[in-house]
């Protein structure tokens, strides 16, 4: 795997600190193994879905939380000690997934279907950061 170095992009990006610290630690973070599989999707330009296999997980196994710009999907099961397997082929093991939120972006709601969750997400941005015109010459500012 290839390192990358951003230090010197520090000098020249002000403000874009979060960004590279963000970078950085995905190129260090150890990856969870790839479980669950998860697929992202985009619904339209500010709807997006993420849907993860959860097959064998009840609702109440499962626990999403969005703390800042973190959406978090944890997965908790309840050993079987009185099961005795001749051969075991499903995983059935506790996960935790990370998935990075951009800003403005916020969990709507989240369903169980057939073994997949479905958790959607909309990036809603304040009118105070949308796109706005700007008049030249001193005449009113036109909203767009």
């Amino acid at each position: 795997m290839r390192n990358v170095d951003f230090a010197p992009l520090y000098r020249n990006a002000i403000g874009f600190d979060r960004l590279f610290n963000l970078m950085e630690s995905n190129n260090t973070k150890n990856s969870s193994g790839g479980y669950p599989p998860y697929n992202i999707e985009q619904k339209d330009e500010h709807h997006y879905r993420i849907t993860m296999a959860v097959a064998g997980f009840a609702d109440e196994q499962l626990d999403i939380t969005q703390q800042e710009n973190m959406l978090i999907v944890r997965g908790e099961r309840q050993a079987d000690e009185n099961k005795n397997y001749v051969y075991q082929g499903i995983a059935e093991r506790d996960f935790e997934r990370k998935f990075q939120l951009a800003d403005y972006v916020k969990v709507i709601g989240a369903t169980m279907e057939n073994g997949l969750l479905h958790v959607d997400l909309e990036r809603e941005i304040p009118e105070a950061m949308q796109p706005r015109k700007i008049a030249i010459n001193g005449q009113k500012l036109i909203e767009s």
